[in-house]
């Protein structure tokens, strides 16, 4: 990261008298628990309110939609290949995977252009998933035709929570992008191989039966 992760037990941020703070960080370490904090949340912490209120917008949108696991999965993994945001495609393919994307599937969503006609990994379903969340991700509008195919496959409950969670994903992408621009870990198309991303992608993919219940980023 380009800002160092706040340590939470020696940061005067957290000191015994900050019982605001303290209790922002309570919380968002009730969602990650039994994990610990991740460096999303110690770089966030850096201003509680907005780790306070990204916890509680992101929490909602992870855990307490109605979306099937893979069609939430397919949503984010699209958000990070779009926005090159390696660190959480790394973190999502595996849930994807774990949600019931085939292996043809994978490798579909990790093209940059994601166009049918390129497998047959998709159904019809997750397919209008990747051109809504394209759209959305890529040019912000959407247009008519890819949200009345959308509108065969979804009620409205479920476009506003897909809708919620590709946006919201775009922000955790952007954020991460933006501030991780240095990090020698990130998974960089210019310096890994499309081989070798190939090779890792599938490495995480194999633990997707461990992965299923771990919410890895956000």
């Amino acid at each position: 990261m380009r800002l160092p992760y706040i340590d939470p037990n020696t940061s005067p941020t957290f000191s015994e008298d900050q019982t605001e703070a303290r209790a922002i960080l309570d919380r968002v370490s009730a969602r990650r628990a039994p994990r610990p904090l991740q460096p999303l949340d110690l770089t966030l912490l850096h201003s509680p309110p907005v780790a306070d209120g990204w916890n509680s917008f992101l929490g909602a949108v992870r855990t307490k939609t109605s979306l099937s696991d893979d069609i939430r999965e397919i949503a984010i993994c699209r958000v990070a290949i779009c926005n090159g945001a390696w660190y959480e495609w790394g973190h999502h393919a595996p849930l994807a995977k774990a949600g019931g994307v085939t292996d043809e599937g994978m490798e579909i969503l990790k093209m940059d252009k994601c166009e049918k006609g390129k497998g047959d990994g998709l159904s019809e379903k997750q397919w209008a998933t990747v051109r809504f969340t394209d759209e959305m991700t890529r040019n912000v509008k959407v247009p008519d035709e890819v949200f009345d195919e959308l509108r065969k496959w979804f009620d409205e409950k479920e476009i506003v929570e897909l809708t919620a969670t590709v946006a919201a994903y775009n922000c955790v992408s952007r954020f991460l992008v933006a501030l991780d621009g240095k990090s020698k870990a990130r998974l960089n198309r210019h310096i890994i191989s499309d081989s070798t991303l190939h090779s890792i992608t599938s490495a995480l993919c194999n633990l997707a039966p461990f992965l299923q219940m771990s919410y890895l980023l956000t």
